[in-house]
């Protein structure tokens, strides 16, 4: 039995193993729903406005981010001169894709806060 035996088995058993591992966790969050008395199928939907505040907020992060990052990019940019005497303006595309994603972080960290909030405040009632 060489490696072009077991290379087609080792597939098969690897999509089966897939399919019955998401079969079998469905089934286990269906029960779990069951026990709480939620209908599996329909679900207890997230309101409107949560989603709209989570993308408003994500949206607002990431165009902070990018603010801020032109700020710091333009009040703290210098040229570099190569051995040749060109000058080249230093490159700080790194700074803008960080500050984008932290800003986008901070904008779901707030948007779950604020969400936990609203769960908890619904709950007690």
């Amino acid at each position: 039995m060489g490696p072009q035996i077991l290379v087609p088995i080792l597939i098969s058993m690897s999509i089966c193993a897939l399919i019955f591992g998401i079969v079998y966790t469905r089934n286990k969050e269906n029960m779990a729903l069951i026990e709480r008395d939620i209908n599996p199928r329909t679900g207890s939907p997230r309101p409107g406005f949560l989603g709209s505040l989570k993308w408003g907020l994500l949206m607002m992060g990431s165009g902070l981010g990018m603010f801020i990052a032109y700020f710091i990019d333009r009040t703290t940019s210098h040229w570099i001169v190569a051995a040749d005497g060109t000058r080249h303006q230093s490159d700080n595309t790194a700074l803008y894709f960080g500050l984008i994603a932290i800003g986008g972080g901070l904008g779901l960290v707030i948007s779950y806060m604020l969400e936990k909030k609203h769960w908890t405040n619904t709950n007690k009632h």
